[in-house]
Order: structure tokens, then C-alpha cells, then sequence
């Protein structure tokens, strides 16, 4: 029951995140969303900061679990496609869309803060078994995009000319291009 609650919390505080910008939404305004008093929204999260901690560490356990795949596999194009897919994949989970939604509408607030910068270092870490030690920089640039364009495309569907299932088929088909240069 208790985490049944606290990831309601992070549902609801993640909605209005995204709807009103994270330095705009109260723990108030959490709180009434979700029926409950300020006092049992406490017992789960003393602060905003604390929700946003637990949606990145959400977000990097998943990607760990990731990071340990690709680290058990030889570095061969084809584990580089199938990162790609895996990591396609898990973007287009409702949550982890809500998650890049709220990243991408809140990047000035959140942009020194400690536990997004390690959903950082995990990218780069995914980027970085991707990669040979003697590859030119080009395609080490090249294979960092491919993921980061699975991130970036949430951000045209916002303009409403695509739909969800466009932009999803249309950054992994881009994603899977950059692969290899």
C-alpha cells in the first residue's frame, strides 16, 4: 500500500509539474489533487525536491539495470541496434514519457539539480560502452545523438503537427541512422 501511494504522489506531482512548471506547484496543490492532507503527503515527502529525487532514481535504476545488459555484451552493431530498441522502449513506458515531458518543460529549475545530473552520467555511461577507444570523435558524437534523439523527440510532439506514434517511429528510425556514421 505504501508504495502504491508514493508512486500516486509521483504521478500527481509529475501532472502538475509538467502542467504549471515544478517552482509554480506547492506541495498544497499536490496534496488537494490527490484528496489527502499536507500532513500525509509529509509522511511520504517532505519536500518537492524529494519527489523530484525519487522520479530520477526511478528513471536510473531502470537505466542501470540497462547499463548492466550492455556491459555484459561484446560491443558489436548489433547490441548497439538493440540498445537503441531496448532504450526506445522504455522511453515510450507513460511513465518515462511523463518523466522527459516534465525534464524537458522544467530545464531551467532543474538543471543543477544533483539527481538529474546522475540521469546524465547514466546516458553517458550508455554512450560510453557504445564506443570503441580509438573511434574518430564523430562517432562517438554520432552515437551519443542516436539516444539523445529518443529524448529530443518528445519535445516536437509538444507542437501538436505529430502525433505521439509519429514522432516515437520517426526518432527511432533517425536514432538507428546515427548508430553508424
Amino acid at each position: 500500500m505504501r508504495e502504491d501511494t508514493r508512486s500516486r504522489i509521483q504521478e500527481v506531482a509529475l501532472e502538475l509539474f509538467t502542467e504549471q512548471g515544478y517552482e509554480a506547484t506547492s506541495l498544497r496543490e499536490i496534496a488537494e489533487r490527490l484528496g489527502v492532507t499536507k500532513a500525509a503527503l509529509y509522511y511520504h515527502f517532505k519536500t518537492k525536491d524529494e519527489i523530484v529525487a525519487s522520479l530520477a532514481e526511478l528513471w536510473a535504476a531502470e537505466m542501470d539495470g540497462l547499463l548492466a545488459w550492455v556491459r555484459s555484451q561484446p560491443k558489436t552493431p548489433q547490441m548497439r541496434r538493440e540498445l537503441i530498441l531496448r532504450y526506445a522502449a522504455k522511453l515510450r513506458e507513460p511513465r518515462y514519457v511523463g518523466i522527459a515531458r516534465f525534464l524537458e518543460r522544467n530545464q531551467t529549475s532543474l538543471r543543477h539539480h544533483p539527481r538529474i545530473f546522475r540521469m546524465r552520467e547514466v546516458l553517458v555511461g550508455l554512450v560510453g560502452e557504445m564506443s570503441e577507444h580509438d573511434m574518430p570523435p564523430a562517432t562517438r558524437v554520432s552515437r551519443f545523438m542516436a539516444l539523445y534523439t529518443l529524448h529530443a523527440s518528445k519535445w516536437v510532439a509538444g507542437d501538436g503537427s505529430l502525433t505521439e506514434e509519429e514522432v516515437t517511429e520517426a526518432s527511432l528510425e533517425v536514432a538507428l541512422g546515427l548508430l553508424e556514421p
